[in-house]
């Protein structure tokens, strides 16, 4: 599932290709559980609308339109955003089997359920999603989303002294703290696992047993890790590809999630998988406590 960085980066490399541009024409596939704006008003409110900004909230993209209204996008666990006639190997599927134009391939692959095009004809956007988790959602003026409003500060700026405030108050293991959106928004298992082996603890510890020291320096390495993860492209472990179609590098520098069996950087301690919330929590049983 794409998280914080996948999204972040998404939205740097989106940001200068779609702000200022009028759109011309929007086409949405049959009305689904993707929808949470049915399609057909998506269709008529969006056309001839000037896109203003692009920003993030936790792991969701708002698009700035004209006269205060917003487009929430969510990529879920397989959306994919990306500029039409994109090529990467994760597009594969019905889009790049198609020896048709990208407008002609967005129409006909069941999975783009969102298209949308531009009066200048430089290439449009493209919202592919093959198991319909993610959302697209026409907010109104000084409208918001009750997803929105459950989110905890952003976790690029994660202050150590607000999540051992957090920690004091909660029995659950860490690592599932770290994965409450109310706490901290954006961090998801990938960066959580990494994080916590950074900081040198165990995700299954109590929350009310890390001190206050470990909390700063989780905090720092949350920051850390999601950062390095934007600087190199995000993680392509399974659906996630940049709007350009390149994969992110993040994934080759993995140190625990994932790699159950395999020896740790640091000590050569086999890596340890545990279910924390039905959720692949993954360790170094030697380096982290």
């Amino acid at each position: 599932m794409p998280e914080l960085p996948e999204v972040e980066v998404t939205r740097r490399m989106l940001a200068p290709r779609l702000v200022g541009r009028r759109i011309s024409e929007v086409r949405c596939g049959p009305p689904s559980y993707f929808f949470l704006t049915p399609p057909r008003r998506l269709e008529q409110s969006l056309q001839g609308e000037s896109i203003e900004a692009l920003e993030r909230e936790g792991k969701y993209l708002l698009m700035g339109l004209g006269g205060g209204r917003r487009l929430l996008l969510h990529l879920g666990m397989t959306g994919q955003l990306f500029i039409a006639g994109s090529s990467s190997p994760r597009l594969v599927r019905r889009i790049d089997r198609y020896e048709f134009s990208p407008k002609a391939a967005a129409e006909r692959d069941p999975h783009t359920h969102l298209a949308l095009d531009f009066e200048d004809g430089e290439p449009g956007l493209r919202f592919r999603d093959v198991r319909k988790f993610g959302k697209v959602r026409l907010l109104g003026p000084g409208e918001n989303d009750a997803r929105l409003d459950k989110l905890g500060p952003d976790a690029l700026t994660a202050d150590g002294e607000l999540l051992y405030a957090q920690a004091r108050r909660r029995r659950v293991p860490i690592k599932t703290l770290l994965l409450d959106q109310g706490v901290l928004a954006g961090v998801g298992n990938i960066y959580a696992d990494e994080a916590l082996f950074l900081a040198g603890i165990r995700p299954t510890r109590s929350a009310r047993r890390v001190t206050r020291e470990q909390c700063l320096e989780l905090a720092t390495q949350v920051k850390w890790v999601l950062e390095r993860s934007i600087a190199i492209g995000g993680s392509s472990i399974s659906d996630f590809i940049a709007p350009d179609g390149q994969d992110g590098q993040f994934q080759n520098e993995r140190r625990v999630y994932a790699r159950t069996g395999e020896a740790c950087s640091t000590c050569s301690t086999p890596i340890r998988r545990v279910l924390l919330g039905q959720r692949s929590s993954h360790f170094c049983p030697s380096c982290q406590k």
